[in-house]
């Protein structure tokens, strides 16, 4: 299976994985419709062996032609609305309305075009209110619905995926990542859509003292390199095991908040008093999200090797530097 269709493919984890599956001697063909970054990561569109298409995926009879002229063995579907914790309190309607339509656009075409294997990145939001950790893909039988209107956009996009193979035998493998950190993050997710790590460092490299967090920084979490779950992913395309299987890909070391800032304000500010402030935290914003890997080490041979440490590092150098 070497030609594989990405959207979304100039978004933070995709860009990752089209490298990746370049890397790896395959035809990439993205799609992106570039609503979401100020400036969208593009170095991959030189890459020998990759086709780019502006499109939105939601424009059903252009996909329709792409797929029936590309003739894609795997499709790996990014493409969602996606944001910083804000955006959850922000665009609670847009996010799973949008999220829905392009989800079932892209699996739509999929059916069509009877590509054989279906890839969709899920989301640690659906173990949003998991009790018990670290939690195992099982798990999901028995933990309550997610709170969240995009923890419970990417529940029903696995729902889609399971139906679409129970109706229409489309072989599928759901991905859910955890905590995605990487250089790129920082361009696409400025602002109030930043995430934690580089909205943590942007604040200590500006001078902010005390530091501002949200909430208490108990909430803890598994920061995962993206270059990790992109290697995750393509283990995933390329194993018999993954076939109508969902992963968690992850590391499997946890970090509260409150020891990631100090973490980076020791870097930046070297023997300078750490002090914060808390703000007033998100409703949404979970406590504990922590996910058991085992069964992507031992279906996939999936074990994460880039440690936070350094890419903690990486980020605060580039963003230094820009």
């Amino acid at each position: 299976m070497k030609k594989i269709l990405v959207t979304g493919c100039d978004g933070f984890i995709a860009s990752y994985i089209c490298e990746e599956l370049l890397n790896n001697d395959y035809e990439v063909f993205g799609i992106d419709n570039h609503s979401k970054y100020k400036y969208p990561y593009t170095d991959h569109h030189s890459r020998k062996n990759f086709s780019f298409i502006l499109l939105d995926i939601l424009d059903s009879l252009m996909l329709k032609n792409i797929m029936n002229r590309f003739q894609p063995d795997v499709v790996i579907h990014t493409a969602a609305i996606i944001g910083g914790i804000r955006m959850f309190h922000e665009r609670q309607y847009d996010i799973i309305a949008e999220n829905a339509k392009m989800d079932a656009g892209i699996l739509n075409a999929s059916i069509e075009a009877k590509v054989k294997r279906f890839i969709g990145l899920s989301s640690s939001m659906v173990y949003e209110n998991a009790i018990d950790f670290p939690s195992s893909e099982r798990d999901l039988s028995i933990i309550p619905p997610p709170s969240s209107t995009y923890g419970f956009s990417k529940l029903a996009l696995e729902y889609m995926i399971k139906g679409a193979w129970e109706q229409y035998n489309l072989p599928y493998t759901i991905i859910r990542p955890f905590n995605a950190i990487g250089l790129r993050e920082n361009d696409f997710m400025e602002g109030k859509n930043s995430h934690v790590l580089p909205d943590l460092i942007s604040k200590v490299l500006k001078g902010q003292d005390p530091l501002h967090i949200f909430g208490d920084g108990n909430q803890i979490r598994c920061y995962t390199s993206a270059k990790d779950i992109a290697r995750g992913i393509r283990l995933a395309v390329e194993s018999k095991y993954a076939i109508n299987e969902d992963f968690n890909i992850s590391t499997s070391i946890a970090t509260s908040v409150l020891v990631l800032a100090e973490k980076i304000w020791k870097k930046i500010n070297k023997d300078k008093p750490f002090y914060y402030v808390s703000d007033e935290p998100y409703k949404y914003d979970v406590k504990v999200r922590v996910p058991n890997i085992n069964k992507a080490k031992s279906l996939l041979g999936f074990q994460a090797e880039i440690s936070l440490e350094q890419t903690i590092d990486e980020l605060i150098e580039y963003m230094r530097n820009k």
